[in-house]
């Protein structure tokens, strides 16, 4: 399951950076920074369908545990169902304040232009993206793996192909580089739903009232998960909006870095999905010294691969400067960050296992304190008085601040907990429990059929 989650985050996420690789051929810092801006209010929208897709996929997941076959694919269609709503709900909205929303995080000028053009394309879509992610979500909840992963990676590839035809052949330029993650996204929608529909047969048909009743069971999942997710693009938009002030460069600059990392980074991403199984199967036989030993041989993976990452990511900065055609103030927080900086992503690591151990240890609430504590307390403050002293290294600095601060603290309130339970000798009731804010589902109750 992790290995499937990893290579579907290492398809997606190069992807975006050849997107951005392609759009820096065309000569202009302002199509990276619009790409940034309009990334960065995509990711609110992002963030939600998240949310919205890890209750899909707990409630599947339980239903199918139990037997329950019948709950499930009503589960399943009442989540899809919701989903898209509300993602179509928000998307409107944000389409028709766009132009706002994008002045607000600082965009300006031909930038502002070029971001209202991107987005406006990008948005109509949302709910096929929202959709396509739930339905592997759905897929990855009965145990398959494969073809949730396929459903990623062959929409990467579509979109990897269609870039430069769309881009440099069609000369469509930005707006070719938002069509092809729009073709994309349909080919994704239709993996997804070929795997969930006619393989696994879930999707079904259910009444209004099914419905209705069903909104709550969803809401108790998402609404945690939604909340969690949530903090991270509200740190991201304001970083956004303090580095707008040293001009689009600068900008384009974070936004480059901002396709880079996840990159380089996609199997720290993915750790946290191999962690929370284990962590929850040791917990619910009473074997703390187990979890003990798995959080601290993550850690350890964490630490290691950070390391390697950095070394390499200096020695390539330079390259990654030219290949991206970073002007003056682009290539310093480039160079700045994969000399420095990137060291503190092994906290970010801390803080994803210690996320996972608390949402396997029944207390979801931990990580959504954690996360939001990053993000407010953490990050902005941080930031600000960085911007205020050293300024757009200082901005960058700042950032990885916050994720040493909290990171750290994560870490040691997961083994904390872990050493609280075990004085209690209490073992975690079994459940469900392989995804963010699935605790909420432990109300003893189903609704009713």
């Amino acid at each position: 399951m992790s290995g499937a989650s990893a290579m579907g985050l290492l398809t997606m996420f190069g992807v975006d950076m050849v997107d951005m690789y392609f759009l820096t051929l065309l000569g202009e810092q302002e199509l990276a920074a619009a790409v940034g801006f309009a990334g960065t209010l995509l990711f609110f929208l992002v963030s939600v369908s998240i949310g919205l897709q890890i209750a899909l996929g707990a409630l599947v997941a339980r239903s199918e545990g139990a037997q329950r076959r019948d709950l499930a694919r009503r589960y399943c269609t009442s989540s899809l169902v919701f989903n898209a709503l509300v993602t179509t709900l928000i998307s409107a909205v944000a389409w028709f304040n766009l132009g706002d929303l994008l002045a607000l995080l600082g965009a300006t000028g031909q930038t502002h232009a070029y971001a209202v053009s991107y987005a406006s394309i990008l948005l109509p879509n949302m709910p096929i993206l929202v959709l396509g992610m739930s339905m592997a979500a759905g897929v990855r909840a009965v145990g398959d793996a494969r073809r949730s992963m396929w459903a990623t990676i062959l929409g990467s590839l579509v979109n990897a192909a269609l870039d430069p035809l769309f881009i440099f052949t069609f000369g469509w330029g930005l707006e070719g580089a938002a069509w092809a993650s729009v073709v994309a996204r349909f080919v994704a929608f239709g993996v997804a739903w070929h795997a969930l529909a006619i393989v696994h047969r879930l999707p079904c048909r259910i009444s209004l009232a099914e419905f209705i009743a069903d909104i709550r069971p969803i809401m108790v999942i998402a609404g945690p998960a939604v909340l969690t997710n949530l903090a991270t693009p509200i740190s991201n938009s304001f970083v956004l909006r303090t580095m707008a002030q040293f001009g689009d460069s600068a900008v384009a600059g974070a936004a480059i870095m901002g396709r880079i990392t996840p990159v380089a980074f996609a199997a720290i991403f993915a750790l946290s999905g191999a962690v929370g199984p284990i962590v929850g199967q040791n917990a619910g036989a009473g074997r703390y010294d187990r979890v003990r030993s798995t959080l601290l041989n993550a850690l350890g993976f964490n630490v290691l691969y950070v390391a390697a990452a950095w070394v390499l990511m200096a020695l390539c900065a330079e390259g990654m400067v030219r290949a991206f055609s970073a002007s003056e103030q682009a290539a310093e927080l480039i160079l700045f960050y994969c000399w420095f900086l990137v060291g503190a992503f092994a906290f970010n690591g801390f803080l994803f296992v210690a996320n996972a151990s608390f949402n396997n240890l029944h207390h979801p609430h931990w990580a959504t304190l954690f996360n939001f504590g990053r993000a407010v307390v953490g990050t902005i403050p941080a930031v600000y008085f960085g911007a205020q002293w050293f300024g757009p290294r200082g901005v960058m600095a700042g950032e990885a601040f916050g994720s040493v601060l909290f990171g750290t603290a994560a870490l040691f309130g997961a083994f904390y907990l872990v050493r609280r339970l075990e004085r209690e000798h209490r073992a975690i009731p079994p459940g469900p429990l392989s995804s963010p804010a699935v605790a909420g589902l432990e109300t003893g109750r189903e609704p009713p059929v």
